[in-house]
């Protein structure tokens, strides 16, 4: 796999380098990549993506761990011994024992209550699997938006390229033009080399383009897991923005998944402080036993004999077992004192990714206005200077203008033309960039037929393996009889946090 991933970046910058870039995989598919192709591919193969997933099927199993803490135990133990003794006793003949002995026994525990211990660890299991889900929902976020980026980079980068070329076009037609102008006496050597200077310009800006391109496709394939061919325009993206920024930083609030995480992460952290009180409760389980031990000994003095002995026996028993804590040397008050802490930790993180949700907000969607402004003028300035160039190139050849006029006025429009194509990138990244801050950026827009992945699938399974009791419900509403509270604590004190402002 290693070997193919760089023998496709090795040929991607080897065809960036020697002609026109992206005409393989069109030729293969008979048709333009589109961004949902781009996303499908993703979702499914991309390194990070598929990592993040299987961290929440591993972070799943906390559930049936801390849910067996509410099921039976059952353990089984024996022994197996072959004796052979002599006894020497003075002034008497020698005693020899021999033979087998054996016992077995099968233990049964059931725990009755724990002062919520086993409970509190079921809810902190649960938080800590739907704070992971949210997490899943930010990676997935990420990469959406990685391969929104690459895939607008690419199209940007080549459409920059193709500009270049067309003005090395232009200004070599421009310079054969010249020359000839110069030949019959018209122009003058300046002129000429003028227009050859901006035509090694134009050369020297189109190498660099194609570089750039190489660099993008690159970053593609790493976001998407190939190279790309032709890509097809972006499809619309404004009608899933929300229609203010007010209504953005609602939406982020409601729905961002980082936000929601730091929530769930400080539901999972008052479990663990109700788990560490908990410890300081009483307990209560029951347990049975079904023991069983026999021997045969066979005893043998002197030349004579005796007969052997066999022994066994086997007996039921039920034990009920109440343990409180009377002094740990303040371990668990220790304990206690920690969790708070740390709960107190995980609350100050939800302010703390509050900010940082509505920063991103803010920050995309004054892009986003900037970026719009932006396109709106760069659309009027190449329709303007194409006019003007038109009016530049008919001046000089009225002789009302010079071959540098209208090298400039072709480099002016050749620059917005740049900016033209920037602008529209940067406005679809924004647009994107306010999708992801909001936590609505979702695979699903862009490409409505690829199959979802569902961590419950996954939870479910987990939660329904080999171990179940029909009576662990029970259990577990006895359980939370008397257990530690876990209502919310008020956040820290402090000034009242404002939203930023937004235009």
């Amino acid at each position: 796999m290693r070997t193919i991933g760089r023998a496709a970046l090795s040929a991607g910058c080897g065809a960036a380098l020697a002609v026109a870039i992206a005409a393989g995989a069109q030729a293969e598919k008979g048709q333009p990549e589109t961004l949902a192709d781009a996303i499908s591919l993703a979702y499914e193969t991309n390194p990070t993506l598929q990592a993040e997933r299987a961290q929440l099927r591993a972070t799943d199993e906390e559930y049936p761990q801390a849910e067996a803490g509410l099921r039976p135990t059952v353990n089984a133990n024996g022994s197996y011994n072959w004796q052979d003794q002599t006894i020497t006793i003075t002034g008497s003949p020698n005693a020899q024992t021999t033979g087998p002995s054996g016992q077995a026994a099968l233990q049964v525990t059931q725990p009755i209550y724990t002062g919520g211990l086993v409970t509190s660890r079921i809810d902190a299991a649960k938080a800590d699997i739907l704070a992971e889900r949210e997490n899943l929902r930010r990676v997935e976020i990420g990469v959406l938006q990685s391969v929104i980026g690459a895939y607008l980079d690419v199209r940007r980068d080549a459409d920059q390229l193709a500009i270049s070329r067309d003005n090395v076009n232009d200004l070599s037609r421009q310079l054969d033009e010249t020359r000839a102008r110069f030949d019959a006496g018209q122009l003058t050597r300046t002129d000429v080399a003028q227009s050859e200077a901006r035509l090694a310009q134009a050369q020297s800006q189109t190498a660099t383009a194609l570089a750039t391109l190489a660099e993008a496709r690159a970053t593609y394939f790493a976001a998407v897991g190939q190279n790309p061919g032709e890509l097809a325009a972006e499809p619309p993206i404004d009608g899933l923005l929300p229609a203010s920024v007010d209504a953005a930083f609602d939406a982020a609030e409601r729905a961002n998944p980082q936000l929601r995480q730091a929530n769930l992460l400080e539901q999972a952290s008052a479990a663990r402080l109700a788990e560490a009180k908990s410890q300081t409760r009483p307990t209560v389980s029951v347990s049975g036993q079904y023991g069983y031990r026999s021997s045969q000994l066979g005893l043998v003095t002197g030349l004579g004999g005796s007969p052997g002995v066999l022994e066994a026996e086997h007996g039921v028993s039920v034990t009920a077992n109440v343990t409180a804590p009377i002094f740990t040397g303040g371990l668990y008050l220790s304990q206690i004192r920690q969790a708070a802490e740390q709960e107190a930790v995980s609350r100050i993180g939800i302010e703390t990714a509050r900010r940082n949700v509505l920063e991103a907000v803010s920050q995309a969607w004054n892009q986003l206005l900037g970026a719009r402004a932006a396109l709106k003028a760069d659309e009027q300035q190449v329709a303007s200077n194409r006019i003007a160039l038109d009016g530049v190139t008919a001046e000089e050849k009225a002789g009302l203008r010079t071959i540098l006029d209208v090298l400039n006025a072709q480099q002016e429009l050749e620059n917005s033309q740049h900016a033209l194509v920037d602008a529209r990138h940067d406005a679809y990244v924004a647009a994107a960039a306010v999708l992801a801050a909001t936590g609505a950026l979702d695979a699903r827009d862009f490409s409505p037929s690829e199959p979802v992945y569902d961590p419950r699938a996954n939870f479910d399974n987990a939660r329904h393996a080999p171990g179940w009791v029909p009576w662990e419900s029970a259990i577990g509403a006895v359980d939370r009889i008397g257990a530690p509270s876990r209502a919310p604590r008020a956040p820290p004190a402090g000034p009242t946090p404002v939203r930023p402002s937004g235009d």
